[in-house]
């Protein structure tokens, strides 16, 4: 790899400011300054080092964030707050996007990468990756409707959804309505527009509050903050890519 395709890859600059940085001197290559930076390196193997500092190389990185309502699955919006914006500058050279979406007011897990492949396995209908949802759906589930999602119910278009598995977890009632709060918990297998909401429509019942929980068999950190981040363990990366081989 070229010297430094190495180092804009890892956010040190444009090829422009590497060039001029090796000519004065701050890059070492083995312990050696390189003038030229068009100098081919083994990122593997050799030791590259910028101003004095070790540069440690790697192609990919793996996100799980919090996501929190009102913030957009999007690498970028003029008028919109995204995901991205909610990550640090030193990731962002690595050019990661979100593997699928979240509604804007949906909340909870969602995965972050720049590795194409994985998120081209995970998204691909062919691989039926689960995905749970937790909701509060204003209305009273019932085991009619835990059946009637086993089965696969239609939606307003006229598309009927793969088999999904529905969890009664509790129930509440309103204070001030005739109306019953159902706490449940929803995986599906699939990923239309607005699916979950519009599978509590096809029976009647409405979503007021929606967290996405898992993704295959990556679970959302109980101890992260919404809103916040962090990279995934590497047991979390090889469950991901096992589940996709």
């Amino acid at each position: 790899m070229r010297l430094d395709k190495l180092l804009g890859h890892m956010g040190f600059g444009s090829r422009t400011e590497i060039k001029r940085w090796a000519k004065a001197g701050l890059i070492m290559v083995n312990g050696a300054a390189v003038k030229d930076s068009g100098k081919q390196v083994d990122p593997d193997t050799d030791d590259v080092q910028f101003d004095g500092e070790k540069v440690q190389y790697r192609e990919y990185v793996y996100i799980m964030l919090h996501k929190p309502p009102g913030v957009i699955s999007a690498t970028e919006d003029r008028r919109e707050r995204t995901v991205i914006d909610l990550l640090p500058d030193g990731l962002l050279c690595f050019e990661p996007f979100p593997v699928g979406r979240l509604d804007k007011d949906t909340e909870g897990l969602l995965l972050l990468t720049n590795d194409g492949k994985l998120a081209h396995e995970l998204l691909a209908p062919r691989k039926h990756v689960p995905k749970t949802y937790f909701a509060h759906v204003k209305g009273d589930v019932t085991e009619e409707d835990v059946e009637a999602m086993a089965i696969g119910v239609t939606l307003d278009d006229g598309y009927v959804t793969k088999p999904a598995q529905l969890v009664i977890k509790s129930k509440d009632s309103l204070p001030t309505e005739e109306e019953v709060i159902s706490h449940i918990e929803l995986t599906i297998t699939e990923g239309k527009f607005h699916q979950v909401k519009r599978m509590f429509e096809s029976v009647g019942k409405q979503v007021v509050y929606l967290k996405r929980l898992t993704m295959g068999p990556l679970q959302l950190d109980s101890e992260l903050p919404i809103g916040q981040w962090r990279e995934l363990r590497e047991d979390e990366l090889a469950s991901l890519q096992q589940a996709t081989s």
